[in-house]
């Protein structure tokens, strides 16, 4: 029967040379291609060019960014509509505008512009003038810009004081 070699050293190993044939001077087991790397230790081979790189985690958005996202949005679409609607109001009309009454209530009607080949035409405006009346002073005014006119609509606010004189529209 045979004796087992000692612990540590290579029978099969000539005199002079390291254990195991590995040359002087380097670190035992160096990476040969064969073993397996990690990313992130040297000698670990990098992706071809045009190559999908590994997903990354993604991050969770959180309940409160997509609140804030959503309101700014909604808030951003309610301004841009009513820019849009103050486009054909009363505010707008000149003379010689068509202009189409939106209800029936005689202390508020909402007047807009509309086209006068519109079918929805009602009204043309004989006369726009700035300033504030009450009712019997646009009556007055109105008598006097436009002899003809039927109707008179005055609107008063912040910046916004005028009367329009009108009169019914017919094609």
């Amino acid at each position: 029967m045979s004796t087992p070699p000692p612990q540590g050293q290579n029978p099969f190993a000539q005199p002079g040379q390291q254990p195991y044939g590995q040359p002087q001077g380097q670190a035992p087991y160096p990476p040969q291609g064969g073993y397996p790397q990690q990313p992130g230790q040297p000698g670990y081979p990098t992706a071809p060019y045009g190559a999908v790189p590994p997903e990354q985690p993604r991050r969770k958005v959180s309940f409160k960014l997509v609140m804030k996202v959503v309101v700014v949005i909604a808030v951003i679409g309610a301004a841009i509509g009513g820019y849009i609607s103050s486009q054909d109001d009363a505010k707008t009309a000149a003379v010689g505008d068509c202009m189409h009454r939106g209800n029936s209530d005689n202390n508020n009607p909402d007047l807009e512009v509309v086209k006068c080949d519109s079918s929805q035409a009602q009204y043309i405006v004989l006369a726009k003038v700035k300033g504030t009346y009450s009712r019997i002073s646009a009556d007055t005014k109105c008598q006097a810009e436009a002899k003809d006119f039927q109707y008179s609509y005055t609107e008063s606010g912040k910046r916004d004081n005028f009367l329009l004189c009108l009169k019914d529209y017919s094609k």
